[in-house]
């Protein structure tokens, strides 16, 4: 079962970046997608390898489709395919990073007494919050950068069937911690994405009451693969595995800039 999990999951992200994209580009064994509205967005802006590749193929490919770029991005969905390309495109000057496909079990946190509660919202209620939290993040990016990485998040509407944006509202109405919730129902799959509380509001029970959430609309609407991605090196990996997330699978990016 956990690696048809895996193959689901790794079908579903490698759709919702096709489907939220605003031209695809077609390649043996993967795709790149790009969109010239969001030109400072990474993600909106990148090589998807989602198939089998001839490595060493990657850099050029990366220099046809994204030539025009101050930045290369490249991620292969595959583990083992991954650690192939990790050689080639070192050698091309690309940084390595990697990231856990960590997929939930058990049932979805029951609501309590006591405990926040988290709703959906719309950008609206999210933009401001966002906007601080990206010049906080990339003290140096410009207006026009941080402008992308907010406005990007309305286009991810349409990477799946059903896609809301979920908040915890902190006492004076603002939304103090926010993630994106992608479903297909048809697949019985979700993905948490952008999971990200305010540094003002950090433990608080903000996180917690939007993880929640998301994990009881998942459960609701017939998706018992749910997932979400996080950074190998970083901390928040151990919080989601103590609220029932385990690794499964992992994905490599590879950047230069």
């Amino acid at each position: 079962m956990p690696d048809l999990e895996l193959r689901r999951i790794h079908a579903f992200v490698s759709e919702f970046a096709r489907r939220q994209a605003g031209l695809t580009l077609p390649f043996p064994g993967g795709f790149a997608v790009r969109d010239d509205v969001f030109a400072h967005s990474r993600g909106n802006n990148q090589v998807v390898v989602d198939g089998a590749v001839d490595p060493a193929a990657l850099p050029a490919l990366a220099e046809e489709a994204l030539g025009d770029l101050p930045y290369r991005l490249i991620s292969v969905l595959d583990d083992a395919t991954g650690a192939a390309c990790a050689e080639p495109l070192a050698r091309a000057g690309y940084e390595h990073s990697t990231c856990l496909i960590m997929l939930h079990s058990g049932p979805a946190p029951a609501p309590g007494a006591g405990q926040r509660e988290a709703e959906v919202v719309d950008l609206d209620d999210l933009r401001g919050p966002l906007t601080r939290n990206w010049h906080d993040f990339l003290p140096d990016a410009g207006e026009e950068v941080v402008s992308h990485l907010v406005e990007r998040r309305e286009i991810r509407r349409r990477g799946a069937g059903v896609v809301h944006f979920i908040g915890s509202r902190a006492e004076d109405g603002e939304v103090a911690s926010w993630a994106d919730l992608y479903m297909d129902p048809a697949s019985g799959t979700a993905q948490i994405e952008d999971l990200v509380t305010s540094e003002d509001h950090v433990r608080r029970g903000h996180g917690d009451a939007v993880l929640a959430t998301a994990l009881r609309m998942s459960v609701a609407a017939g998706c018992g693969t749910r997932f979400l991605i996080a950074e190998a090196e970083d901390w928040p990996r151990h919080w989601y595995a103590r609220r029932g997330f385990r690794a499964v699978g992992r994905t490599h990016s590879f950047e230069r800039v």
